[in-house]
């Protein structure tokens, strides 16, 4: 994450320049692509392919914007690695972190803006239920499923999903 969180905001400012943005982009690519397989797929991942499997949602931009969410809603049970997260974003918070690399990068923030229709939001929270591993830090209600999905079409502020 801190190789991202640094090499992000360099490409984005100067994408035919940043060779050092570059490297940490593809350095952070590494590190990502060997946690995920020494890991598996989470919460996110899992998520964003039942939205993207289901409402045909485009891939990079289901992902950034359901990052925070999902990382507000289990930081509460994942303390430690949420310290580690906001860390390596240089933040207090791990959510306020990556929200401000976000708006640093300009990346999407709302499922509404790329095909999900409010019509949708019942059935997307189904997928999302069904899809919620079992080892997430924080179990998945249909409660919480549904406020997830509703807080991502908005792009409502990811903060409150923490509570």
């Amino acid at each position: 994450m801190r190789a991202l969180s640094e090499g992000l905001p360099k490409v984005a400012s100067d994408p035919r320049a940043s060779e050092p943005g570059r490297q940490q982009m593809q350095y952070g690519a590494y590190l990502s692509a060997v946690a995920f397989a020494s890991t598996g797929s989470a919460l996110h991942h899992k998520i964003c392919h039942a939205l993207g499997g289901g409402f045909d949602l485009p891939h990079a931009e289901t992902h950034a914007v359901m990052l925070p969410y999902v990382l507000a809603f289990n930081a509460p049970e994942a303390r430690s690695a949420a310290e580690r997260i906001a860390e390596a974003f240089g933040a207090e918070d791990p959510v306020e972190g990556l929200m401000a690399l976000r708006a640093a990068i300009g990346a999407p923030g709302a499922l509404r803006d790329h095909g999900l229709e409010e019509a949708d939001l019942d059935r997307a929270a189904e997928l999302v239920l069904a899809a919620a591993p079992s080892s997430n830090p924080r179990p998945v209600s249909a409660s919480d499923a549904r406020r997830i999905v509703r807080a991502a079409w908005a792009g409502e502020d990811p903060a409150a999903l923490s509570r």
